[in-house]
């Protein structure tokens, strides 16, 4: 486990192969590192799939209207919703989508990022100024490389629980 600096920006998800350990950016991504705390606060990350997860790119999880669901249906339909909270506005900046760092998932409107986000798998700076980058992993990276691949996975991966160090 990585040396925690700032509990109150700081990140555990629990996959099954063990946690992940993700330092927030609040000083580059203030509303995206609130609403990933808020959001983790309330429970709503825990039990939902990884539903995109490309070899060589990236695994994307965090819709909490349908990730979380048991049935086919509402898999497939993962990566279709966010939150019942508002839009975030993009926040981009000049920090490139490196290897281990999180980013905000979002349609094709740049102001359109909700609860949904991928942690990179390489690095993907074509990606730079487009998506907001709001995080880094800082330790499990090993387990993120473990997520079953798929678009959606057959049977996909899921964040068991998501923490604010903070707050455990």
């Amino acid at each position: 486990m990585a040396e925690i600096k700032d509990p109150e920006n700081t990140i555990i998800i629990t996959l099954k192969d063990g946690p992940v350990t993700i330092a927030l950016l609040p000083d580059v991504a203030p509303l995206h590192s609130a609403r990933m705390k808020q959001l983790a606060r309330a429970g709503a990350y825990d039990n939902v799939c990884f539903h995109r997860v490309i070899d060589g790119f990236m695994a994307q999880t965090g819709d909490v209207e349908h990730g979380d669901m048991e049935d086919g249906f509402n898999i497939r339909r993962a990566g279709t919703g966010g939150s019942d909270l508002p839009d975030v506005p993009a926040e981009f900046s000049g920090l490139p989508h490196d290897r281990g760092t999180l980013g905000a998932a979002r349609s094709s409107n740049p102001n359109s990022a909700n609860s949904q986000f991928f942690i990179n798998f390489s690095d993907n700076h074509f990606l730079n100024r487009q998506y907001t980058v709001y995080g880094r992993v800082i330790s499990g990276m090993e387990h993120v490389d473990a997520i079953v691949r798929g678009e959606p996975p057959a049977s996909p991966d899921r964040m068991i629980t998501v923490r604010v160090a903070a707050d455990v």
